[in-house]
Formats: C-alpha cells, structure tokens, sequence
C-alpha cells in the first residue's frame, strides 16, 4: 500500500496549490480520501475528505476555498486550495480510510509566506 502525496512547496500569501495523492496497493475506488493537516505544535486537522462516491466534506477553516476531488482511473486525488494565507502552513497528508482499514501518506510540506 502506498500514498504519495506530491505539489507541496512554497507559496505566497495569496496564491493557490494544488497537491496530489497518488494511491497504489489497494482497491482505491472504494475507500474515502482524506486531506489533513498539521501544523508543529498543532493536532493533526481534517481539511477535506471525498468518498468513494464523491461525497465531499471540508474543514471550517478552508471551506469555501478548497475543492477535493479524484480520478479513479488514475488512482488519484486532488486537492485545490486558493487564497492562501501563512495560517496555511502545515504538512498535508493523505488517508485512504475504509471501514478499519486506515493508510496514511509520508505527507507534503506546505510552507505560505507573508
């Protein structure tokens, strides 16, 4: 099993990202995907999560500016986050979860500056 989240980096306050979580060694299509966040210090937070079926759910403090999506061809998720602020600034990781079964990414740093 593998999760490997890829377009984190550098970013000014103001701009936008979007990382990807390429998926292997299970049956992606069936298991929800996850973005979470942690910034040092922080516990770990929900940014936005998408089902199998495409159900989406975000975060309070991203709603509005973030989509998630997938591409179950690709075994693939995306997540597209805009207006970006240092506030921001985390390690993203990915989580396929389904039923008692939870993998999760090495994660992709995050870094917005002012």
């Amino acid at each position: 099993v593998q999760l490997v989240e890829s377009g984190g980096g550098l970013v000014q306050a103001g701009g936008s990202l979007r990382l990807s979580c390429a998926a292997s060694g299970f049956a992606f299509s069936l298991y929800t995907i996850g973005w979470y966040r942690q910034a040092p210090g922080e516990q770990r937070e929900l940014v936005a999560s998408i089902s199998g079926s495409g159900t989406t759910n975000y975060g309070l403090s991203v709603k509005g500016r973030t989509a998630i999506s997938r591409d179950n061809a690709k075994n693939t998720v995306y997540l597209q986050m805009s207006s970006l602020t240092p506030g921001d600034t985390a390690v993203y990781y990915c989580s396929a979860r389904l039923f008692s079964n939870v993998y999760w990414g090495q994660g992709a740093q995050v870094t917005v500056s002012s």
